[in-house]
């Protein structure tokens, strides 16, 4: 065990964050998202939410302050507009971090997949509340 540092941050989960670099990306996702399809690093908290696991990584983990959104969530399949009650609890999580006030963006369901594939690692959770995926942007330590 470590002082300070949420039990759920796995050692594989802290290998990952603190592998990344200024600007590489994680995916944070639901159950249903096609993960190792889409990513050879896949790490799996399946008995967790979605928002347990970003609340936890948000723990240790500063956000992208010199990207225009350094948070992204899918957009709603025909229905562009609209607003996930995750993706409010996802803003909710990020303005209660250190890096409180991060801008979001949204992409279509093909173009967050692409993103996804991008990413440095993906943490898939049990998450069963549709949208519930996330990618966030790693910033510096001031």
């Amino acid at each position: 065990m470590l002082l300070n540092i949420n039990p759920i941050l796995t050692p594989d989960i802290l290998h990952s964050l603190r592998s990344m670099g200024h600007g590489d990306t994680l995916a944070i996702v639901d159950a249903n998202f096609p993960a190792n399809s889409n990513h050879d690093e896949v790490i799996t908290l399946a008995g967790l939410s979605v928002t347990t696991v970003l609340e936890a990584v948000l723990s240790v983990l500063p956000l992208d302050t010199f990207v225009a959104a350094p948070c992204c969530t899918m957009k709603v399949v025909d229905k562009p507009d609209a607003v996930p009650e995750i993706v409010n609890d996802f803003k909710t999580i990020v303005s209660q971090s250190p890096s409180k006030g991060s801008p979001f963006e949204s992409l279509e369901r093909h173009a967050f997949y692409q993103a996804a594939k991008d990413c440095f690692t993906i943490i898939q959770t049990g998450e069963t509340r549709l949208y519930g995926n996330i990618i966030v942007t790693k910033g510096i330590i001031f």
